[in-house]
């Protein structure tokens, strides 16, 4: 499933960079929901890029990150067939949760739009997170649970200085929702994944590169 998200958007996203009109429709304009009830752009923005830079971090964060993540839910929480499903919802409904603070905040705002699937794949963080905490990246030279936090911490402080044209808040309520929603998923489905996590963040270790 995340090879198929992943081949989808780039699909779109390439088509979009060649046609002005179809990423003008794609593109989440809170202005264009509140004013014309266009709610796809809620989802479809998850879909399209700036540019080949944007869709490519993208892409390779979803790559690293998402096949942990489809493995947990087919394996542990929901089975190989309704887990895949479950996985796709997971992530469409992340990119949908992470653009409605920008809603809320922009919806008067006609200059403003968004665009990308960061939304979805810093939900996508925190899963594999909860998987191994202290998995030692090579970059950054950080463990996953410093990471995941950094992320939160980074993209709340960068919202508020109103960093470049970076979506800092879809980055934080996307990591925000893949937190809590994840959390729900295993206290509901498998509780003993919660604890193996804690278990595991009780042990911290060192890099193994």
């Amino acid at each position: 499933m995340t090879i198929i998200i992943i081949a989808l958007t780039v699909l779109i996203s390439w088509q979009a960079f060649n046609n002005p009109a179809l990423k003008a429709q794609l593109l989440f304009v809170p202005a264009a929901v509140k004013e014309r009830g266009e709610y796809h752009r809620f989802l479809t923005h998850g879909f399209i890029h700036a540019d080949f830079q944007h869709l490519l971090f993208n892409m390779y964060a979803l790559y690293i990150f998402g096949g942990s993540v489809e493995y947990v839910f087919s394996e542990y929480l929901f089975g190989p067939t309704v887990g895949k499903v479950a996985y796709l919802l997971f992530y469409l409904v992340a990119i949908v949760a992470a653009s409605v603070p920008d809603f809320l905040r922009h919806q008067d705002n006609r200059m403003y739009a968004s665009l990308g699937a960061s939304g979805g794949v810093a939900a996508i963080i925190w899963p594999y997170v909860m998987l191994d905490p202290w998995n030692w990246f090579i970059f950054p030279p950080l463990p996953a649970i410093l990471l995941g936090v950094g992320y939160i911490a980074y993209s709340s402080y960068a919202d508020k200085r109103g960093e470049g044209n970076i979506g800092h808040n879809a980055h934080l309520w996307g990591a925000v929702f893949g937190l809590v929603a994840y959390s729900v998923l295993v206290l509901a489905f498998e509780p003993a994944l919660m604890q193996y996590f804690l278990q595991e963040l009780m042990t911290p270790r060192g890099p193994n590169f």
